[in-house]
């Protein structure tokens, strides 16, 4: 084939390709040119100038010589154009004997074939001979003289476009050819660490980070056979810029200049060496692939150059870390790099002896970045020679550094499959993920890769699944997803329910790694994996689970319009909400992204979401979500994006799984950076400690007896891991771990084992005889390369390095007073005087380097960007603990600390070196030092003339003096030199930033060039020069008795000061309290407190029945909330006034009257509330200054403190400074006392905090500061209290004065002018006359689901009142149970537990015959008579619990059975009671309540009812009285419960589930399911019913065929010799058979049951049975 084309474009060539002629040498000149740097001049580039004579001779028919006379080379760093090309003569001599060897080469037709040299030959050399190649290379066509084609030459084969034109006068051919490089079929680039990128198409076609092109002239004269090259010139370009090129760029240019000089007939003398094929015209990669640009090394003796470099390492890296030691690390991996394997054992054999050399050579094996450091790893570990944690720690790093290649991924494999790795769980997880992350990064270089890499992780999952090992199918699961390779498809579809039957026999958490490994491949063939995933969603059998992890996988293969529409129309019709919430909300929030590879996909989203009903929005949080939130800003090419699942089943607190996920676009690629996941199975169970249920023979048989009455009954499966999670960095699983019993139970063990007791022990001894530790961490972190070939045959590379080492320096002493004995137990520990002594030195030191230039072994030329970051923090304490005597203490010492802590130098330059004359490279700042000064002084002459000239220009020009006459750079007359110093001084501490920036904002002011320059932060902290030596400063807290003691400065208040005050309570209070009192107000305030509560009665039965209109009438709501509600003021003035006097006299008779009066006559929150809308913001401070003023104002006069907190600075004056904070506690009266107090006796600056609890309902406090506490004050109020009969809060902040706070950022202000208008929709502000010093917040539960919210804030001009009403939560609040918070003892604690099980609890009630189940659907039903029915039961294999209902025969009420361990309760009413009977046996009134201990089981009567507590057996309450019952389970039996009462899981849609499992439409049909029928009619249960499958009355035709139906669901039908008293109508399916055939009854219910539903008639079903005597 190739032939043939070759033959084609020999076809196609004209007369004017050049041709060189037998016996003769041309002769040309050369010069060839390669510059990088940014494209304004003034600013200093890099480059290589390289200049020869080129001689071409024909050797052979199509085949000729060329060779290299007198090459110069030359390197540049410098100023452009300014300064001059530096010869690099030693390095001109050194490849001279290279340079002087002709190489071969063929070329025929303008066609450069295959291309010969000598091994003496390097290929760096032999690049540059095709560089000149490549000049050659002319596709010219016969016919044409303008086209394009795909055209071979030295950087790959690439899109060029000729135009050819005849000079006929001057007998000259001009032939211009230009290369689009950015339009490749075939581009030679080499990537290094880009495998875990991807390409993002979308945010190119914006533009390119990397783009390039070449524009070849030629000049040619016509010849006899051909023509002659005169003189040829290409220029090519390459720009990049990480941002975006209208913010700048920086660029590397080639130049080449080949020059007819002259014909020799003297013909080129070929070399003896003998020549060998090379290769052809393009380039060919070298040692440039090892060689780190940022430094160049002549490497003579590479094991004593790295020993060299070792030794360097250890000597330097002693308490701290040395500035270079980045830098030497990273030349230590060179020479690695560089040496040969046998040089790396016999280093790793004379140090790994040595801990200080071992860890260094352990780290930096890693990065060596070839299989050599796999195959290390390897051989050391199974010889070994490394530990089990060495092991890890290399192997992690060098999975993800080392470059893929086939040889490197049949090492990994050899690696993960070795029995000794297996037998390690850590080191295989490692390995065998660290198999399928280099299959990954293999395909990523190798797209077309073949599919038997993965084929032994195919093996691994036939063989796990075949003997049913789940763990190690779960491992092979995420190797393969790893992997992400396409042929993996299949057998990971084999383990999904859809598509493979072993999926039966797996686990739910087998499966869902099984759908999460398609994710991987789906990056590469998302077309293949949508198929698969749109299968697993639309499969309704499928668990909710799987199908929403299908969910996620389909977007993320950006799936098409018509597909998302597809599942737009899927949802319409979706049964289960977890799926529809999630689907619903991830589509959703897709559509608001500004990403451009999701563009399409927001797009389709947006459509699909139009199509779906709105009530997706209303599923609350207990639902499933996904979460999508992304930025990205065009400009600059950056992007952020963070994704959040969580998959829940409405049944739990935790949701079942939560992934998060965090991508960025950066520079036209994009990466998934980390991701976390997270299954919680069983860890709910774990939390809340749920007893597992002993297997109670009694009750389990009493159990099983009624549960083998329901039809074909199904056990749900109780969840055995306790939680799973899984981590990944750049898609790729790094780690994951199974949390479950066995794992618990060995970490427990290996806790408490003697092993583990002694290293306790043999750790605390070496802390009392004092150690020392130092840990050095070095690590090559980023290593990010792209190398290509330009025009010249040099390599230009793009890279980024970042290189740090950490260490740790750590001197620790510890003493115990008194001594422990030899043997000592560790509570002994808490009875002794702990002190620690210890200095540390943490330290880091990092190195970053930004790169564009050539790199090659003789000579590097780039411009680079620095960054060094050096930290160091020492420190130097002692803590004392002593908790027999409750004192904590630590002091901090000075210590000896560097001038800076902390250090960071951004630096640009060019730089130029060779491996010859490394110590002479060049090195000059990006930023001329002249022309930076200029700059400035140009800035500061244009600061001087704008006073007096308004028109001066901001672009006025300079003009170097000093430089070529065509050299005119304009700068902007800007300063471009900042320093600052911010410095704050406190405790005798100086710390001051300082930061110096020298940047190219003259050029441009955007983010490119404000990075390029010079840039430098500092950090100190030293002690304070002015004041005295400081010897240390102590933290210090004590509690208990001996708080007192540690008191340093002497707290005193003047009481008299207050007497004025409160006499001017008193005047207040009377003002208030008499006219009412002569007015009759007691009589009035009743009849008002009436009214009042009837208006309160209606208006909330008003507000009930008209919930729909909320939100139409919220203005009228805040009316009747501020005028209604609240009618009663003074009365109830008066009764809050004498609660706080009661409080404060601590009469508490006098306390409970009032309080019962003020309820009595009207709500306290009515009256809290009127006083807050009609009084002044006084009140809070009337109040306070009542409560107080018959009490001491200083507590430290009367009490001891209980808490003394000392922060203090000890100085060598002795005088004092710091703080001191003392509370007091006064349990009488309720009162908390804060005082914090400066230390220094001159300084009278205090904080005063008082808090009083007023009563259970209510607190308050005031907060003072500033001298004596008397500057500026507030006071706080927080209470609770009844709005009409809704419970409420309401927190009130006055004062008196505040410090002044910016008029921009007062809240009230604030808040509207930035409120966006639909969000201002959301939430109503209306003018109201609120206080001006006052801000008030209250919270309404107007149900255990909404609230009522209202802010009130005062400004000077506006008066804003917001409010928002019918505030949806997504949990129930107790509000039934605030007011009963012990139903079991008084411990608080227990009270908590019990409100958090009562704010999770379901709720399942009937009233009359409308049921409400667990999810809140209501439902009619017709109860039989005399039958049970299962109401809620625990639906697993423990069976904690049973309610059953039954209507009485005789009576038709209610009676209720509930089963709990070994105990029978039965409920039943009796005239107006309800009797309680245990065990059959009758509990009286008075031995209410009952608790029976053993089994956690209480009984207590609750209104005009009963109500039954055992939630540790999953019941939170069964109430029952004579009209309806109630029932309420646990939070973690949700999902776990069945019965007429559901399953507790939030799907609605799928209600009416009866014990067969099967779904029925009617609701008569439903409630029938869970009777327990009889089998005789002389049974203890009176039950006269049994189910039957009953035929249909009518013939109907189905298929075309007549056909009897029987129903497929049990229909309730009296016992033979009953008869029916009472029917009711109930539709159910029915199965239809042809009239011919014959239902064998010996098949059973259970057969019938099993079928299909061909139609739905309606049917009766009997409900009350009357039997004869002679019945069975």
């Amino acid at each position: 084939m190739r032939a043939v084309v070759l033959a084609l474009t020999l076809a196609l060539v004209g007369k004017y390709t050049p041709e060189f002629a037998a016996s003769k040498t041309y002769v040309y000149k050369y010069e060839a040119l390669l510059l990088g740097g940014l494209p304004e001049e003034g600013l200093a580039r890099a480059g290589v100038k390289i200049i020869s004579k080129v001689l071409i001779s024909a050797v052979a028919d199509n085949t000729y010589l060329l060779k290299l006379v007198n090459p110069e080379i030359f390197e540049y760093s410098g100023v452009w154009p300014k300064d001059p090309f530096v010869p690099a003569a030693k390095l001109t001599s050194a490849l001279a004997a290279q340079f002087s060897i002709p190489i071969k080469f063929e070329y025929a037709r303008g066609v450069v074939g295959k291309v010969f040299a000598p091994t003496a030959v390097s290929e760096t050399v032999l690049n540059v001979h095709r560089g000149i190649l490549n000049i050659l290379q002319l596709n010219i066509k016969k016919t044409q003289n303008v086209y394009e084609l795909q055209e071979a030459g030295a950087q790959g084969v690439c899109k060029t476009h000729y135009v050819i034109s005849e000079d006929a006068k001057a007998e000259r051919i001009h032939l211009t050819k230009s290369k689009d490089l950015n339009n490749c079929q075939e581009r030679i680039m080499k990537d290094f660490g880009l495998a875990y990128t991807e390409k993002c198409v979308e945010c190119q076609q914006r533009g390119k980070t990397l783009m390039g092109a070449a524009a070849y002239n030629y000049i040619m004269k016509p010849a006899d056979s051909g023509a002659l090259i005169m003189k040829a010139t290409v220029t090519e370009l390459h720009q990049f810029t990480p941002l975006n090129e209208m913010t700048g760029a920086a660029q590397m240019e080639a130049k080449q200049m080949l020059t007819f000089v002259e014909i020799k007939n003297a013909p080129i003398t070929l070399s003896d060496a003998n020549y060998v094929r090379r290769g052809s015209i393009r380039y060919e990669f070298a040692t440039e692939i090892l060689q780190i640009p940022i430094q160049l090394l002549k490497i003579s003796n590479a094991h004593a150059q790295a020993v060299k470099i070792l030794n360097h390492l250890v000597t330097y890296d002693t308490a701290q870390v040395h500035d270079d030691a980045p830098l030497k690390f990273m030349k230590f991996i060179q020479l690695l790099r560089m040496a040969s394997y046998e040089t790396i054992e016999a280093i790793w054999a004379e140090f790994k002896a040595k801990p200080a050399y071992r860890h260094w050579i352990l780290d930096a094996v890693p990065s060596i970045g070839s299989r050599v450091a796999v195959r290390f790893i390897k051989e050391k570990f199974l010889a070994g020679d490394i530990t089990i944690f060495e092991t890890a720690q290399a192997l992690v790093a060098a999975v993800h550094m080392v470059a893929a290649d086939l040889e490197t991924v049949k090492l990994a494999e050899s690696l993960a499959f070795n029995h000794k790795i297996q037998t390690h769980p850590v080191l295989r997880e490692i390995a065998m993920l660290g198999y399928g992350t280099m299959v990954s990064k293999y395909c990523v270089e190798y797209p077309n890769c073949n599919a038997e890499l993965v084929k032994p992780i195919h093996e691994r999952v036939v063989e796990a699944v075949a003997n049913s090992k789940f763990e190690e199918l779960s491992m092979v699961l995420k190797v393969l997803g790893n992997a992400g390779h396409p042929a993996s498809i299949k057998p990971i579809t084999k383990l999904l329910p859809v598509f493979g039957t072993a999926a039966a026999a797996l686990p739910l958490r087998v499966q869902a790694d099984a759908v999460l490994a398609l994710r991987n491949i789906a990056k590469r063939e998302p077309r293949m994996v949508q198929e698969v995933a749109v299968q697993l969603f639309m499969d309704k059998a499928l668990h909710p689970e799987l199908r929403m992890l299908a969910c996620i996988v389909l977007f993320e293969t950006k799936p098409p319009m018509g597909l998302v529409t597809t599942l737009a129309n899927i949802l319409k019709t979706e049964e289960n909400l977890q799926v529809a919430s999630f689907t619903y909300s991830h589509m959703k929030s897709l559509t608001r992204s500004t990403a451009p590879d999701f563009a399409s996909v927001a797009a389709a989203c947006n459509v699909a979401v139009k199509m779906l009903s709105t009530k997706f929005r209303r599923l609350s949080c207990h639902f499933s979500k996904a979460i999508h939130l992304d930025a990205y800003y065009s400009p600059l090419r950056i992007g952020a994006a963070a994704s959040a699942f969580y998959i829940n089943n409405a049944a739990t607190i935790f949701p079942r799984t939560v992934v998060a996920k965090a991508r960025t676009y950066f520079a036209g690629a994009a990466a998934d950076v980390l991701e976390v996941g997270v299954r919680t199975e069983g860890i709910q169970e774990a939390l809340l400690k749920i007893p597992t249920v002993t297997e109670n023979v009694d009750r389990i048989t009493k159990m099983k007896r009624v549960i083998k009455a329901l039809s074909d009954w199904r056990s749900l499966t109780t969840s055995k891991p306790l939680a799973s999670i899984y981590v990944k960095f750049f898609g790729q699983e790094v780690a994951f771990a199974n949390i479950d019993k066995p794992i618990i139970d060995q970490a427990l063990q290996l806790a408490n084992s003697p092993s583990a007791r002694a290293l306790g022990k043999n750790a605390l001894k070496a802390l009392l005889a004092g150690a020392t530790f130092q840990y050095a961490k070095p690590l090559l972190a980023a290593e990010v390369r792209r190398i290509f070939p330009t025009a010249v045959g040099l390599p230009m590379e793009l890279s980024f390095y970042t290189a740090a080492v950490a260490k740790a320096y750590v001197n620790v002493r510890a003493t115990l007073t008194p001594p422990l004995p030899e043997t000592f137990h560790v509570a002994q520990l808490l009875k002794t005087d702990i002190q620690l002594h210890a200095e540390v030195r943490p330290s880091i030191v990092m190195h970053t380097y930004a790169v564009m230039g050539v790199n090659t072994a003789f000579i590097q030329a780039a411009i680079m960007a620095r960054v060094k970051v050096h930290t160091i923090v020492p420190a130097k304490f002692a803590a004392k603990l002593d908790i027999a005597n409750g004192n904590f203490k630590v002091e901090a010492f000075p210590v000896s600390a560097p001038e800076h802590i902390a250090a960071v130098y951004i630096e640009t330059f060019a730089v130029a070196r060779n491996v010859e004359d490394v110590p002479a490279e060049i090195i000059t700042p990006m930023i001329p030092a002249q022309g930076a000064a200029r700059s400035a002084q140009q800035s500061r002459e244009k600061s001087m003339m704008a006073a007096s000239s308004a028109s001066f220009s901001r672009s006025s020009e300079m003009i170097y003096s000093d430089l070529p006459s065509n050299f005119k750079p304009i700068i902007k007359a800007i300063a471009v030199q900042l320093e600052d110093t911010i410095c704050a001084e406190r405790l005798g501490v100086k710390a001051c930033i300082e930061y110096a920036s020298e940047n190219a904002d003259f050029i441009g002011n955007t983010l490119f060039y404000n990075m390029i320059g010079k840039h430098s932060i500092h950090i100190s902290v030293k002690p304070s020069a002015s004041g005295p030596a400081i010897e240390r400063l102590e933290f210090e807290v004590q509690v208990g008795p001996k708080a007192a003691e540690k008191i340093i400065k002497v707290i005193t208040m003047n009481e008299e000061e207050e007497a004025p005050e409160g006499k001017t309570v008193l005047l207040k209070l009377k003002k208030i309290l008499v006219p009412d009192l002569k007015n009759g107000t007691r009589t009035s305030s009743s009849s008002s407190s009436s009214r009042s509560s009837s208006s309160s009665s209606s208006s909330s039965r008003s507000r009930s029945s008209k919930s729909g209109n909320r939100r139409s009438s919220s203005s009228s709501e805040i009316t009747r909330y501020n005028i209604e509600e609240f009618s009663s003021t003074k009365s109830i003035s008066v009764n809050t006034l004498m609660i706080c006097f009661a409080v404060c006299l601590q009469d508490s008779e006098a306390t409970s009257n009032v309080i019962s009066r003020s309820r009595s006559s009207a709500s306290s929150f009515h009256a809290i509330y009127k006083q807050v809308t009609l009084h002044h913001h006084n009140l809070n401070e009337l109040s306070f200054k009542m409560c107080f003023s018959s009490q001491a104002k200083f507590l430290g006069n009367t009490l001891a403190p209980k808490v003394t907190i000392l922060l203090r600075l000890v100085r060598a004056d002795h005088k004092k400074e710091g703080y001191q904070v003392t509370a007091y506690l006064n349990k009488a009266t309720s009162r908390l006392q804060i005082i914090m107090a400066a230390l220094d006796e001159s300084d009278n600056w205090k904080l005063c905090a008082d808090g009083v609890l007023l009563s259970k309902h209510k607190v308050t406090a005031k907060i003072a500061w500033g001298a004596e506490c008397k500057e500026y004050n507030t006071f706080i109020t927080a209470e609770t209290g009844l709005v009409g009969s809704s419970p409420a809060a309401r927190m009130r902040l006055s004062w008196d004065r505040l410090p002044k706070v910016p008029k921009a950022v007062c809240l009230s202000e604030y808040i509207p002018r930035y409120i966006p208008s639909y969000l201002a929709e959301l939430v109503p502000m209306q003018k109201d006359k609120n206080s001006e010093k006052q801000i008030q917040f209250t919270v309404v539960a107007t149900s255990e689901r909404t609230l009522d919210v209202i802010l009130k804030t005062p400004t000077v001009r506006n008066i804003m009142t917001l409010y928002k009403l019918g505030v949806t939560l997504p949990c129930s609040l107790p509000i039934e149970s605030v007011t009963d918070l012990s139903p079991f003892d008084d411990n608080i604690v227990n009270k908590i537990h019990y409100l958090f099980a009562e704010v999770n609890a379901v709720k399942c009630s009937m009233v009359g015959d409308t049921l409400t189940t667990f999810n809140n659907r209501k439902l009619e039903i017709k109860m039989p008579l005399s039958c049970y029915q299962v109401l809620a039961q625990d639906c697993t294999v423990e069976l904690k619990f049973m309610v059953l209902l039954k209507k009485d025969h005789a009576s038709e009420e209610n009676h209720i059975n509930v089963k709990i361990s070994d105990i029978d309760v039965d409920l039943y009413p009796v005239e107006n009671d309800v009797i309680v009977k245990v065990n059959g046996m009758e509990i009286p009134k008075d031995d209410l309540p009952y608790q029976d201990p053993s089994a956690s089981i209480k009984i207590k009567r609750k209104g005009e009812g009963i109500s039954l507590y055992a939630p540790s057996h999953g019941l939170q309450e069964v109430y029952f009285d004579k009209n309806s019952w109630k029932i309420k389970v646990v939070d973690w039996m949700k999902g776990q419960t069945c019965g007429l009462c559901g399953k507790a899981d939030g799907e609605v849609r799928q209600e009416y589930s009866t014990p067969s499992g099967r779904l029925t439409k009617s609701s008569v049909s439903f409630a029938h399911s869970w009777v327990l029928p009889s089998d005789s009619c002389r049974d203890a249960s009176e039950c006269l019913m049994k189910f039957e499958s009953v035929k249909l009355e009518k013939q109907v035709i189905v298929d075309d065929k007549e056909s009897k139906c029987y129903s497929v669901e049990p229909v309730l039908r009296c016992l033979p010799g009953c008869l029916p008293v009472r029917t009711t109508p109930i539709t159910i399916g029915f199965h239809c058979l042809p009239v011919d055939s014959n239902l064998s009854r010996s098949e059973g219910l259970s057969s019938i049951y099993e079928k299909s539903v061909d139609l739905r008639e309606k049917a009766e079903a009997h409900v009350a049975c009357r039997c004869s005597e002679q019945c069975i």
